[in-house]
């Protein structure tokens, strides 16, 4: 494992987990969010305003992971592994979370399906980030031969 590659991919994960999240929920989502049948689910803003850092944290926390399992298994197979292992992240955290989510929160199933599809497509995505940036030197790959 390059500790290096590990931490800048598991920054370039963060940073795009962080951009993406905000277009599905600040943009994609926002009209669903202030629906009358979802509004009433979540806090106020003046709410999350004081509880926001505990989403980046746990986003932190959440991005360090995906990298360091995406790490642990690399095989230097391209992107298309990045694409495999974002599909293998988005349906065992995505289709579970948005779907228990809808079982326990009084929420549409409209917006548990969306929250399944974009959070798959998001973790699509940020599979492909992390093939890009951790793939190896043409140095190394060479030595490790």
């Amino acid at each position: 494992m390059n500790s290096k590659k590990l931490w800048l991919t598991f920054v370039v994960v963060y940073v795009v987990l962080e951009v993406t999240s905000y277009l599905i929920h600040g943009v994609l989502l926002i009209d669903t969010y202030q629906s009358e049948a979802v509004k009433e689910v979540f806090r106020s803003e003046e709410q999350m305003g004081s509880t926001m850092w505990i989403m980046w944290v746990t986003d932190l926390i959440w991005a360090f992971f995906f990298t360091f399992f995406f790490v642990k298994g690399y095989e230097n197979k391209g992107i298309m592994e990045g694409v495999r292992f974002g599909i293998y992240m988005g349906l065992f955290v995505s289709l579970v979370v948005a779907y228990q989510n809808y079982a326990v929160l009084p929420i549409p199933y409209s917006l548990a399906i969306k929250w399944f599809i974009y959070g798959f497509i998001q973790s699509v995505i940020l599979g492909i980030t992390a093939a890009l940036v951790y793939k190896p030197a043409a140095a190394e790959t060479t030595s490790e031969s």
